[in-house]
């Protein structure tokens, strides 16, 4: 077994520097053939994260050509797929990086069976987290519940210093053969979407650390005001790239402490966003219900709607709501894929307080439309909205939607950078949106703009009534 060849499982961790288990299979000496499986989990992932990360996997084959390598593609079943590649290439080790998120831990706990059963080394090694979930534990040995007790915990944690790229990796004798990604057809689902949201994409390992390096460069000093800044570009924008494992947290953790010690103010603000992406996945792992279920189960008795049928629901889809902010922001995220983090606990608020809808319809919607798309992250932001979630504040929060435009967007430009109908010097981004969306929806950018669905304030006290309600 000590010659074999390595099959190097990828799944989010498309990259070459900092990886514990690429670089530890490129250690041994051993072929390594690394391989990405269009399987039973990506099957679910929504439309643009699926074509996204058609776009991730697509450019990281490039990349391991480069040093010399090659990405073998196949789909279906994971551990179907995996046998027969052992078949076909005497491979006598799977090695892959840990997932975290309840879907892939049971598709992963399966295969590693499976192969240990079949005589194969099955190895996994820390994935796309700072902290593995099992390693950050209260003082009385439990998980943490609140997120600030847990960002005092790590805070000063000594993480390891980053691993140098792998530059070579011993290729076999002979390569299995490899589907084309084109014949997956992994962006199918975004129809008329794709070329209008592939403007604003930023693939690939370079491009994450470009946008690393100009951030902590140039904006990671006004960090701490400018991330809630609506229409300027305040934030690090890296959510997409370590969605898809294109820089490493670990990365982005150590030049966030090289700008805390260079006294940038806004440097530790940022950390501490890092360290909520790792609440999400402690969450995740530890609770699971919180992807799926009401985190906290005494909000299972608040009348929240489900009926997707209905006209309000459709209209914060389509952004047409007649709440300027709320149908800026879901437009934005409909053109470029991406939504400002402010705009996402807008609409959720609104969606689930306002319009009295369930929180998992607005995950649904943001599981299929956001290219930066996390599972944890998006099931720990709905349910920290709709307020059925992990949050330390002791009251009911509805989101103003009229009193955070004028905090976030006071000069308008945001709203003006999306809603066509209302702004003579709309953005291009404007007129983006009505050549993206379905034909189906039938909106045109000369309609007038939509009178409010409900009025701010009896949206407001029709969510405080139900929640006054459920209490008693």
């Amino acid at each position: 077994m000590s010659d074999t060849p390595i099959l190097f499982w990828f799944r989010r961790d498309l990259r070459l520097g900092d990886h514990e288990g690429l670089s530890a299979a490129a250690k041994t000496g051993r072929p390594v053939i690394p391989v990405f499986i269009h399987d039973e989990v990506v099957e679910t992932h929504g439309a643009a994260p699926k074509w996204r990360l058609g776009l991730g996997v697509e450019h990281f084959a490039k990349t391991l050509e480069g040093i010399g390598s090659k990405l073998v593609l196949r789909r279906g079943k994971a551990i179907d797929v995996l046998r027969d590649l052992i078949r076909e290439t005497g491979a006598g080790a799977v090695w892959w990086s840990r997932a975290y998120d309840p879907d892939a831990i049971a598709r992963d706990k399966g295969v590693k069976e499976a192969l240990k059963d079949d005589g194969i080394d099955a190895q996994s090694f820390k994935g796309h987290v700072l902290f593995e979930p099992w390693t950050v534990e209260t003082k009385t040995g439990g998980c943490y519940k609140v997120y600030s007790p847990m960002w005092k915990s790590v805070r000063g944690w000594d993480l390891a210093a980053d691993i140098s790229a792998v530059s070579e990796l011993c290729a076999p004798d002979q390569w299995p053969a490899s589907d084309q990604i084109g014949d997956w057809q992994m962006g199918a689902a975004m129809k008329r979407g794709a070329d209008i949201v592939a403007k604003h994409v930023a693939v690939g390992e370079e491009a994450a650390s470009t946008r690393l390096a100009t951030f902590i460069r140039d904006r990671i000093g006004g960090y701490k005001d400018a991330r809630d800044q609506m229409a300027a570009r305040g934030t690090s924008m890296l959510s997409e790239n370590l969605t898809y494992g294109e820089i490493s947290p670990r990365r982005c953790w150590h030049a966030g402490w090289r700008a805390v010690h260079e006294g940038k103010s806004g440097a530790e603000t940022f950390l501490k966003e890092l360290v909520w992406r790792e609440f999400a996945y402690h969450l995740a792992y530890h609770t699971p219900r919180i992807m799926d279920k009401n985190w906290r189960e005494e909000w299972d008795a608040f009348p929240w709607k489900d009926d997707e049928r209905a006209a309000e629901i459709k209209a914060w889809k389509q952004g047409r709501t007649g709440i300027q902010l709320v149908d800026a922001a879901m437009r934005e995220m409909y053109v470029t894929g991406y939504m400002h983090n402010r705009g996402r606990m807008i609409v959720a608020s609104y969606l689930t307080k306002h319009l009295m809808t369930h929180w998992k319809v607005g995950q649904a919607w943001f599981d299929d439309c956001l290219i930066d798309w996390d599972p944890a992250s998006n099931a720990m932001g709905w349910q920290w909205s709709a307020g059925s979630g992990p949050d330390a504040t002791p009251y009911f929060r509805v989101f103003n939607p009229a009193t955070q435009a004028e905090k976030f967007d006071n000069d308008r430009s945001y709203r003006a950078r999306y809603l066509g109908e209302l702004f003579k010097d709309h953005g291009e981004e404007a007129e983006d949106y009505f050549k993206a969306i379905p034909k189906s929806w039938n909106m045109a950018i000369t309609d007038d703009y939509p009178k409010p669905v409900v009025a701010l304030d009896e949206g407001r006290q029709r969510a405080l009534d139900a929640y006054q309600q459920r209490k008693g």
